[in-house]
């Protein structure tokens, strides 16, 4: 039987005392410490009691250390943990190096601008093939482009800027389009050599009733394989997924929304052998918008990866122009959100989940709507609830 002790409390701050979570740790290999006034245990479990406001600097600290935090557990006052328990984290010597959006992924440098405007990489187009299958709504491109002979490198959940060729109306060069970029790091070919995008072909009528057609994403959708193409950047730290292997991935997509958790999804179950410092033993829950089932972009492998991990990866589809609400209406994201509310919000409650969104941007409000309709059922804030998950950096939005 394991003994017991009781966590000490903070002195006049039972607040921070009730804010506190138990990490269970396995896996922290003998070695000098950084700033430990503790022995470091390798085999078995280890557990530390961890302040609210230090968890991600400890989850920093644990992995730099070659641990991995097998449980997080939710603390009160007087929350009994075993005996054999490392030191509270609050005891250890603050790091002062301030945290970062690139701190809280491993220190893992974040590439940005490599390429500016003035001077782009110039790569060439691989492949460019249609996405949505006969009988779909509109055309959607997959693009890929050789990186080769340059350093353009990025991660995850970033996006690279296109500058189309001619002049605007004015006569002046055409300025550069960002896009998110639908491929991991390695590239689809797994070399690191390329880059890949989903561009959907923008078209609409004016007030005139005219036609008319997206600059940069007729050029895209148009390219020809071999054609010469300038690419910027890359940018953004927004949407960078985090590098714990145990954390709760809740993405909402629309269209070509996708592209981004195409990334991510690759990532965690498509390269696995490429990524020995990374496999991922989370929870991935995708929620893709589409108006037909036709629109569904990489539907044969996000299906392939729901089988094969089935309880690492749910995949939910809110088909709005075929899939009806239980009062008939049209099923869209945010229809699915309050369907699946009361787990989704359990979820969110824990350290470890993370919330992105990325579409267009019409779909952000009716989701925040809904979110703040579903919290308000549980007696909660949601306003309240995303601002602190976004100040820990666990709230991410990109739309366009």
């Amino acid at each position: 039987m394991k003994k017991f002790t009781t966590v000490k409390t903070f002195a006049n701050n039972s607040t921070i005392e009730e804010r506190r979570f138990l990490f269970e740790v396995v896996g922290i290999a003998n070695q000098e410490s950084n700033n430990l006034d503790y022995s470091i245990r390798n085999s078995g479990s280890s557990f530390i009691a961890v302040p609210y406001a230090r968890m991600n600097q400890e989850m920093n600290r644990i992995n730099r250390l070659g641990g991995k935090i097998i449980k997080i557990t939710p603390m009160g006052i007087n929350t009994p943990i075993p005996a054999n328990s490392l030191s509270d984290s609050s005891d250890v010597t603050p790091n002062p190096e301030p945290m970062t959006q690139a701190k809280s992924h491993k220190s893992v440098k974040v590439p940005v601008n490599i390429y500016r405007p003035n001077n782009p990489f110039v790569g060439k187009c691989l492949e460019n093939y249609e996405l949505v299958a006969e009988g779909g709504s509109g055309t959607v491109r997959h693009l890929t482009f050789d990186l080769s002979g340059g350093d353009l490198h990025y991660l995850e959940g970033q996006s690279i800027g296109i500058i189309p060729p001619g002049t605007d109306d004015k006569g002046k060069p055409n300025k550069l389009r960002l896009y998110s970029i639908a491929s991991t790091r390695h590239g689809d070919r797994l070399d690191g050599k390329t880059v890949s995008l989903c561009v959907r072909q923008l078209e609409y009528k004016n007030e005139a009733g005219e036609t008319v057609k997206g600059v940069c994403s007729s050029y895209l959708c148009s390219l020809d394989m071999g054609a010469d193409i300038a690419i910027t950047g890359p940018v953004g730290k927004e949407m960078l997924l985090p590098q714990e292997e145990d954390a709760t991935i809740i993405m909402l997509a629309t269209g070509t929304g996708i592209a981004p958790f195409r990334a991510f999804l690759w990532r965690m179950f498509k390269e696995r052998e490429k990524n020995p410092d990374y496999q991922f033993k989370g929870l991935a829950w995708l929620i893709f918008g589409i108006p037909y089932t036709e629109n569904i972009l990489y539907k044969e492998d996000l299906e392939k990866m729901a089988a094969e991990y089935p309880d690492n990866f749910r995949l939910t589809y809110a088909i709005s122009r075929e899939q009806s609400t239980a009062d008939g209406g049209k099923v869209y994201v945010q229809s699915r959100v309050s369907e699946y509310a009361d787990e989704m919000f359990e979820l969110i409650q824990k350290p470890n989940t993370h919330v992105y969104m990325c579409g267009l941007k019409g779909m952000e409000p009716p989701i925040s709507e809904t979110f703040t309709a579903e919290a308000e059922k549980r007696g909660m804030k949601w306003d309240e609830m995303r601002k602190q998950m976004k100040k820990e950096e666990r709230w991410h939005v990109e739309v366009y």
